[in-house]
């Protein structure tokens, strides 16, 4: 359910009788439906629901019964979190490059976003992935450092400006917590200037949480003495998608069929030990006295009339139509999983590089959806970031430098390298330079790359002039 300040006032307007923000947490947190969130994290750590499967049978008089006797093989199969990982490693694997005016402004940006940002861009990339959401929290510490966490969709109620989502003006976060031996939820409701903490009470409601020394509402952090507020809500909102929705949506009944398949597989096999046998002219008492000579004595009995024998019924499989149909449905979990199936031969083994680009083709396609989402995202987190260096005294960016702000992902796709020098050495002359090296497959940093080739170079003429003075 999306919550926009015209719903927000709509609530509190119904909540005139009671106390309005107590009703209004309470109605909120219970209509915050994480169903496809908390699906989209067990299919990635392989709890498919073909875990969940129970066999049955029916009683003598009709009635459905747990058959706890029955063969249930329960095969789950982790093509979730190869998708989910391979779009990650795609977009995300190599650090984000930032971009900006001036130059000084956009090193230390590049600098502070380090290893550990990049870490926890990952990491918000698969959450985002399996949800369809994630959130970043900048914040400054007691020490008055700026650090950043994430904070789980689940626990989190952005309130939008409008319908259209462009702006989060209000945002909830809520988490469980023990009080006096007894689990309750407490609640942080952040404005642009302020938050305010709630715990619930017995009776569900929730009331303002009164700790000694603690102001309550609060500032969103304190730096030196002086408490503040950033100016705008401290929750960051990467996207996985516009809809918001997670990558298993679109392939997760493909994965459930091609587990119930190869589990029943499993279950038909084993069933295969079972033997039926049908019993002609057995001259024996009783069953067990059959399954007792054919377990000690592996002979039965049976009169000498016609017709007389043991015969044994055994299911046929039909192999061949069940790998035909896995097969087609692999090739549809990458299909509509947009990803990479890594089992292709179709392109030889040495593929050229618009083979690779066609391979790759699907899988850009959804990277790229994430990848405008989270450039959006990070140019926030560094406005965050910007506020921070001018607080601190470290750097005061001009006006309007947090427009110039340009985020690039460098992409981790297989390429045919030796095809890509000979493109870039023709290059030369046709191009510029800086375009060659940003092309260049053995290049990640382009920045990187020509302050070192500044250096080479004035090296090289260093050492010319040295050669020179000696001549003399």
């Amino acid at each position: 359910m999306i919550i926009t300040e015209d719903k927000l006032i709509a609530l509190k307007l119904q909540a005139e009788s009671t106390n309005a923000p107590e009703y209004i947490l309470k109605k909120l947190i219970e209509a915050h439906d994480t169903t496809e969130m908390e699906r989209g994290i067990r299919y990635y750590h392989n709890k498919n629901d073909i875990k969940n499967r129970v066999m049955y049978y029916y009683d003598a008089n009709g009635n459905r019964q747990i058959d706890h006797e029955a063969i249930n093989h329960r095969i789950p199969h982790n093509w979730h979190k190869l998708l989910v990982d391979q779009k990650v490693s795609y977009l995300l694997g190599k650090p984000v490059v930032i971009d900006a005016d001036p130059d000084e402004y956009a090193r230390l940006l590049n600098d502070w976003l380090d290893e550990e940002f990049d870490d926890k861009l990952q990491e918000i990339g698969k959450n985002a992935s399996n949800k369809g959401v994630e959130y970043l929290h900048p914040y400054i510490n007691p020490e008055g450092e700026f650090k950043f966490v994430i904070i789980p969709a689940e626990q989190c109620i952005p309130i939008y400006d409008t319908d259209y989502q462009e702006e989060i003006v209000e945002f909830i976060r809520f988490y469980p917590v023990w009080v006096n031996d007894k689990e309750r939820i407490r609640a942080e409701w952040w404005t642009p200037q302020i938050v305010t903490y709630y715990i619930q009470q017995d009776n569900g409601l929730f009331e303002l949480e009164m700790e000694e020394g603690k102001a309550n509402p609060d500032s969103h952090f304190y730096y030196g003495n002086n408490g503040y507020g950033w100016g705008k809500v401290p929750f960051i909102e990467f996207k996985n998608n516009e809809e918001k929705e997670s990558d298993l949506q679109y392939y997760r009944e493909i994965i459930d069929i091609y587990d119930l398949v190869v589990s029943d597989l499993a279950n038909d096999l084993a069933s295969l030990q079972k033997l039926i046998y049908v019993l002609k002219g057995y001259e024996g008492t009783s069953m067990k006295e059959f399954v007792d000579n054919l377990r000690f004595f592996r002979s039965v009995k049976v009169s000498g009339d016609d017709g007389s024998g043991v015969d044994i019924l055994q299911a046929d499989i039909p192999v061949a139509a069940i790998d035909t149909f896995l097969d087609r449905e692999e090739e549809n979990i990458f299909l509509f999983g947009q990803g990479v199936n890594i089992k292709t031969d179709k392109f030889g083994s040495s593929p050229s590089g618009i083979a690779l680009k066609f391979l790759f083709h699907l899988l850009d396609l959804k990277s790229n959806i994430m990848a405008r989402k989270f450039a959006f995202a990070i140019k926030k987190f560094c406005w965050f970031l910007t506020e921070y260096l001018a607080l601190s005294g470290e750097y005061t960016a001009p006006a309007h430098a947090i427009d110039t702000v340009k985020v690039t992902f460098t992409k981790s796709m297989l390429t045919n390298e030796l095809e890509l020098t000979q493109m870039a050495l023709q290059s030369k002359g046709v191009i510029s330079d800086e375009t060659i090296i940003a092309n260049h497959p053995w290049v990640d940093n382009v920045q990187d790359e020509k302050d070192k080739m500044a250096e080479e170079q004035e090296a090289r003429v260093d050492l010319d002039d040295v050669g020179d003075g000696d001549a003399e």
